[in-house]
């Protein structure tokens, strides 16, 4: 069931729920439309697929599995192929649509939910329409995937993860990392002016074609969160650990099949998997 509400979420004056609706067409091709994008899937796919099966046959029987803010929602999509029932939501109703087609491309009856509102307004709807199945209210897995870092007040979603994830279920956080952002500049020697992006404490990007995020929050904040939350994490991964950095591209570089094999090897590896340019984080509620 699709709601075409999609109100924005104000923090302050300044400070709203980020909506890809007006740019969903250059969000899915900046995104996914090359190896960037292949990588970040990779990753993502090795995290949480073994995790799943793993779960799935723990409590034997298809999982509940809600994506919120999907964007896209491949993995979600891939996780209803493989049999589980899927709430998909996202705050643009342009960015479901494409979920929605991509979807239906696969020919298979899944078995999905979709909602178009900001997450805040996800639980009273959650309330009204009962899942598919006879499974519990509440969500074996919560896929949270690059929202984090477009929220007026990011803290606030950790309420809205505990009322809705199962005693033995596990969340999947996946953010941008703002140490990659200092790093990469490093990189690229974008310091040889007095006043450089590296010296610019309010340094905000052009939200109108630019998806680098101005308000990122950092790996130690999340993780404290977490842990005033009673979560425990199971798994940490870096996405993108070492591809955006190279500026000159010569050898494995120039072979993408290489390229992911590397990056997934060094995915969950110290310290690159904290260089990063966003982290993955798995983790399930102390018991």
């Amino acid at each position: 069931m699709i709601n075409d509400d999609n109100p924005l979420t104000a923090l302050d004056d300044e400070r709203t729920d980020r909506s890809f609706d007006a740019i969903a067409d250059h969000f899915e091709k900046k995104v996914y439309g090359g190896l960037k994008g292949d990588i970040r899937l990779a990753v993502l796919r090795r995290d949480i697929f073994g995790y799943v099966e793993q779960l799935s046959h723990l409590l034997k029987r298809p999982l509940h599995i809600l994506d919120v803010g999907a964007g896209l929602a491949q993995i979600a999509t891939e996780l209803a192929i493989q049999g589980h029932t899927v709430v998909i939501n996202d705050i643009s109703a342009n960015m479901i649509d494409k979920a929605k087609a991509n979807a239906e491309q696969t020919g298979k009856n899944l078995d999905i939910t979709w909602y178009v509102c900001p997450y805040q307004a996800l639980e009273a709807k959650l309330g009204t329409d009962k899942p598919t199945t006879d499974s519990t209210d509440k969500f074996d897995v919560i896929l949270c995937h690059a929202l984090l870092e477009w929220l007026a007040d990011p803290r606030a979603v950790m309420d809205f993860f505990d009322k809705q994830l199962a005693t033995d279920g596990v969340l999947s956080l996946c953010f941008y990392n703002p140490a990659s952002f200092d790093y990469r500049n490093l990189i690229m020697g974008n310091f040889n002016l007095l006043d450089t992006l590296l010296d610019k404490a309010d340094y905000q990007a052009d939200n109108n074609k630019s998806l680098t995020p101005n308000y990122p929050v950092a790996k130690q904040e999340v993780e404290s969160w977490l842990q005033q939350h009673e979560y425990q994490i199971v798994l940490e991964s870096g996405l993108r650990v070492f591809h955006d950095y190279a500026p000159l591209k010569r050898g494995g570089h120039t072979d993408p099949d290489a390229v992911i094999r590397m990056e997934l090897r060094y995915s969950q590896q110290e310290p690159y998997k904290w260089l990063g340019r966003y982290l993955h984080i798995m983790a399930t509620r102390k018991t």
